[in-house]
């Protein structure tokens, strides 16, 4: 995209005191928005143009599991938006610890505008927003990741112009970031194909969400056990580690579930010659990506990773500006 586009006023839409647990709570447009509203203040941030929306607004975020770039981007995201954020850990508040979700959500809506939780169950999130008088915002469950997929659809925008049409592979388990790509792309247009290893496929349930959904925008959903399969053709290629947090004791039964599956220079010969390589991060080179692929000309993991600040700057203001 050019300059001129990434600056270029997009129209509003009015999505104030929205949850975002999940691509399905918005339509494409509204989507379409955050994404243009993101690459509008990315724009702003590099030309140093001021914008603060959130002035004297504050966000609380509740971290039960650890992180660099959801930590970072929103804290460093808030104040860039003339915001406070106030980080949470799970030993700072009484959540999980005899309080239940309920209390909580009603004691942080008197003092916060806005809360992010990152945390194991998704239930978590959906009782928070369920309770809660302020917008509440999925950093991740163990079911969902959609704040990482709105970072990633802005990268892909920038460098291909477009969602519509193209073919997203990803390669790896089939968990949390398997199930937010399928759905976001389903919604967008896009053709998403995921290469699981057998007893590593996404959950049902959203497989056939994402099928149902993406009749309605024209893309396709395809589920295999063949990495080659699924990279045929690809426009952007995407894996994640093979043990993600939470099922470390299993690093070792998953390494050999998933040996096949490793995205390498060999299996990046059947995606189309521009493909673009994605990783949410952390990576573990030599497992499931090769050094030559994610350190690789294609790979744009690092666009990526910043544009979670972005992303989810355009987040919190849509939702939580007056």
């Amino acid at each position: 995209m050019t300059q001129a586009q990434q600056t270029e006023k997009v129209q509003k839409v009015d999505l104030r005191g929205r949850d975002f647990i999940e691509f399905t709570d918005y339509t494409a447009e509204e989507i379409r928005y955050l994404l243009d509203l993101a690459i509008e203040i990315k724009g702003k941030q590099k030309n140093g143009v001021p914008y603060q929306p959130l002035q004297g607004k504050t966000i609380g975020l509740i971290f039960e599991k650890s992180s660099t770039r959801t930590r970072v981007s929103f804290e460093v995201g808030m104040f860039q938006l003339g915001g406070h954020a106030l980080f949470l850990s799970k030993n700072d508040i009484q959540l999980g610890r005899g309080e239940t979700t309920h209390d909580t959500a009603k004691v942080l809506s008197r003092y916060l505008d806005g809360i992010m939780i990152r945390t194991f169950g998704h239930h978590n999130v959906t009782e928070l927003a369920q309770h809660a008088d302020v917008p509440v915002i999925n950093g991740l469950s163990d079911a969902a990741h959609p704040c990482q997929v709105l970072a990633d659809f802005q990268t892909v925008l920038e460098h291909k112009g477009k969602l519509e049409g193209l073919k997203m592979a990803y390669v790896g388990d089939g968990n949390n970031m398997a199930h937010s790509l399928m759905l976001g792309a389903a919604k967008m247009g896009m053709h998403v194909a995921v290469a699981t290893p057998e007893g590593y496929e996404p959950d049902s349930a959203v497989v056939e969400q994402a099928r149902s959904i993406a009749q309605e925008s024209g893309s396709q959903v395809t589920v295999t056990y063949s990495a080659q399969e699924a990279v045929k053709d690809a426009d952007i290629v995407y894996t994640d580690v093979w043990a993600s947090m939470g099922f470390e004791e299993e690093q070792k039964i998953r390494e050999q579930a998933f040996a096949a599956y490793q995205v390498d220079e060999e299996l990046m010969k059947g995606a189309k010659p521009d493909y673009m390589f994605l990783h949410c991060l952390p990576a573990h080179r030599g497992e499931e990506v090769s050094a030559g692929v994610i350190d690789g000309p294609n790979s744009l993991i690092f666009d990526q990773a910043e544009n979670r600040l972005h992303a989810q700057k355009a987040l919190m203001a849509a939702l939580m500006s007056e």
